[in-house]
């Protein structure tokens, strides 16, 4: 080992969030290495929605969903599911989303969530420029469709709580949406059009290039999986099998294999595990012209470059399991309701979210250790929170308050 300390940052995480926080250290003319043992930036940082989600202040857990629990996490066509082999551990963390899903505790969510959700365009567009990676953005909103009237008036409650946080929402008739989005059969309910939502057409190309943005601005990426955290005295000494680092500071930022590494370092937090999954359909013309998400399907159609991307659902569950096929089939189904001429699917994908009982990011140090700071538990929003999560951390490891 190079002396006390092998680097002045260790960010535990290659996917969006860590990438991003090793990149706005380095701007600090901070000494920053990073581990990932896969490809950075090709877990659920690729296999998302594409959607920079800044009008998602609503968190998973609502007294509706609260209400249909029991319906939705056991019916095999439920958007929320959860594996029965897995009920027993996530027991805890259902009775806490259960809590969390409460007015009084949603509405305190709702707090949390909006304040981030606010810098999210602003971050992205501070951060694609950066990256070069402007090209890669659309910048004509994103839309949610109702395929009922019914569908509608359960969602005009939603529709007001983020009218009074001031994000901008159209809402559009059957008519109106079909002239969006010519190629979409009749959404009875009509639609809300976000106007100000950014969108990605390829958030795997974005990532090589947050990557290798990243290793010009002189952080050390290691193919190497963190598997123990020690605090002492000279620093946080991380073991890896291929040896250990010492750092001054660590940032774990590892997503939904965060728990352990956190628990190492003396705090406890309820983070457990989305399933998350996407097909795709490969098209030289897209069907959409930006992010349609169906709200009874619980997916996202996207338009990407060369294909469209059907992505969504919310499955709890662990990270050992082998995909369940149903899923696949189940967003295959749902997207020949609206494209009944799609063929079969050209790819599929399982990654993994870290979801948190309240849908609200950890973004703080470990209590009683300013040492390790923490930076996970972004659910749904990873992708849309990176640059806001990076420049948090940032300021905590200046010593500076985060505005948030």
């Amino acid at each position: 080992m190079a002396g006390a300390s092998d680097t002045e940052v260790l960010v535990i995480g290659g996917g969006a969030i860590g990438l991003t926080i090793a990149l706005r250290l380095a701007d600090d003319g901070r000494a920053v290495t990073l581990l990932e043992p896969n490809e950075p930036g090709s877990g659920a940082s690729y296999g998302n929605a594409g959607t920079i989600a800044e009008y998602a202040i609503i968190p998973v857990g609502t007294p509706g969903v609260l209400r249909n629990l029991p319906d939705l996490l056991f019916s095999r066509v439920s958007p929320l599911s959860v594996r029965k082999a897995a009920l027993p551990t996530l027991f805890p963390w259902l009775l806490r989303f259960a809590y969390e899903s409460l007015p009084g505790p949603m509405r305190r969510n709702v707090a949390a969530l909006a304040p981030l959700l606010a810098e999210a365009s602003a971050g992205w567009h501070e951060l694609s420029a950066q990256i070069g990676a402007e090209d890669l953005f659309r910048h004509n909103g994103c839309v949610y469709a109702y395929t009922s009237m019914r569908d509608f008036k359960a969602a005009e409650a939603d529709i007001t709580l983020r009218g009074t946080y001031g994000i901008a929402q159209e809402l559009l008739s059957s008519d109106a949406l079909s002239r969006l989005e010519p190629q979409l059969p009749p959404f009875e309910g009509g639609a809300v059009l976000f106007p100000g939502a950014m969108s990605m057409t390829d958030p795997g190309e974005a990532m090589r290039r947050l990557a290798v943005a990243v290793t010009q601005a002189g952080v050390r990426i290691l193919p190497r999986r963190a598997i123990r955290l020690e605090r002492q005295s000279t620093g946080v000494r991380v073991t890896t099998p291929e040896g250990a680092i010492t750092a001054r500071r660590v940032v774990i930022a590892a997503g939904a294999h965060s728990r352990a590494l956190v628990a190492q370092a003396g705090e406890r937090v309820p983070l457990d595990t989305e399933r998350g999954y996407h097909i795709e359909f490969d098209m030289p013309t897209p069907l959409l012209s930006r992010p349609v998400s169906p709200t009874s399907r619980g997916f996202y159609m996207v338009p990407m470059q060369g294909r469209l991307r059907i992505a969504g659902l919310v499955e709890l569950g662990d990270l050992a399991a082998s995909a369940n096929e149903r899923r696949f089939a189940q967003l295959e189904e749902g997207a020949r309701t609206f494209f009944p001429d799609l063929g079969k699917p050209d790819r599929s994908w399982l990654g993994f979210r870290p979801s948190m009982p309240n849908s609200v990011p950890v973004i703080r140090p470990v209590r009683g250790a300013p040492d390790v700071i923490l930076a996970f538990g972004h659910g749904h929003l990873g992708l849309t929170l990176a640059p806001v999560t990076a420049r948090i951390v940032r300021d905590l490891v200046a010593g500076r308050a985060p505005a948030n």
